[in-house]
């Protein structure tokens, strides 16, 4: 009778554990599958809160405004340079400035200070006017290179890895420095190998913010050919009463806010979408190797 309400009790728990995971699976999936649904439905129907999780009367203008703008896929490739020169230069950084500050004080004596600085400055930031005075006497206004920059060097990422190096053991590294290996040796062949789940996790935090990120664009980019994708996105609400060419006009009343809100944030999507399944496996793990320090 003992084993079989211990048997009777481990059932119910599954099924009340199952039963919590797939509503916040329902929860967060209906809203998704609702917006596309709304992206692919006419006006009219969007308009009156008619759509579901399927399209109604099905059509693909919002799609076709977005995707036969010459403008937009100028924009997706400007946020693709973005995200792979962002990537480079964050990662590059990330990795050399937590380094040394893995180390004991003993071995980097300045390691404190260092420390206390970078908290300092991940705790109290310079503001947004400071930080446009020094791109723009740095000549990096209207330039890729102005959306780079300004978050080269993301603290909570350094500190991210930190941890996840101090987690290395010892030992590893004292045979290395036994057999003559370099601080780079150790640094590329050890180090950045055992980390692995903890730098995917970054990887996946860097692509993430760069692809999402609107509004430095709109603070250091005044040429709107120029704009990344969610820049561009973001601008694209259409005024339809200032349209005087009478067929554009009703190409555009074909769609409506809503409907074309919702094929702006699906398309902005896909890239991410496709990212995730390949970083989720390395996600968790990363995330613990690097938030505890032993």
């Amino acid at each position: 009778m003992m084993v079989r309400s211990r048997t009777i009790g481990s059932i119910t728990a599954d099924i009340l554990i199952w039963s919590v995971v797939i509503l916040l699976t329902m929860s967060c999936l209906i809203p998704l599958l609702n917006m596309v649904a709304i992206s692919f439905s006419d006006n009219a129907a969007a308009s009156a809160n008619l759509v579901g999780i399927l399209p109604v009367n099905l059509t693909f203008e919002s799609y076709r405004k977005l995707l036969s703008d010459t403008q937009f896929w100028h924009s997706f490739f400007i946020s693709v340079e973005r995200v792979m020169l962002g990537l480079f230069v964050n990662m590059s950084l990330t990795v050399l400035a937590a380094y040394p500050l893995s180390k004991s004080s003993k071995k980097f004596k300045s390691q404190k200070i260092y420390m206390n600085i970078f908290i300092f400055a991940m705790l109290f930031s310079g503001g947004l006017i400071p930080t446009f005075m020094v791109v723009n006497k740095l000549h990096l206004l209207n330039t890729i290179w102005s959306l780079i920059l300004p978050g080269a060097v993301p603290i909570g990422n350094v500190i991210l890895l930190m941890n996840a190096f101090r987690g290395v053991p010892k030992s590893l590294e004292e045979a290395a420095e036994i057999d003559g290996a370099t601080q780079w040796d150790i640094l590329f062949k050890i180090y950045l190998s055992i980390v692995k789940p903890t730098l995917a996790a970054i990887v996946l935090f860097t692509i993430v913010g760069h692809w999402n990120d609107y509004f430095s664009a709109l603070v250091y980019i005044s040429k709107t050919t120029n704009y990344p994708l969610q820049t561009y996105i973001q601008q694209l609400n259409v005024d339809i009463t200032k349209v005087t060419d009478t067929e554009k006009m009703k190409q555009l009343a074909k769609i409506s806010n809503r409907t074309l809100n919702s094929a702006k944030i699906v398309v902005s999507t896909v890239p991410l979408l496709l990212i995730y399944p390949f970083m989720q496996k390395y996600f968790v793990s990363g995330i613990i190797v690097g938030s505890v320090k032993e």
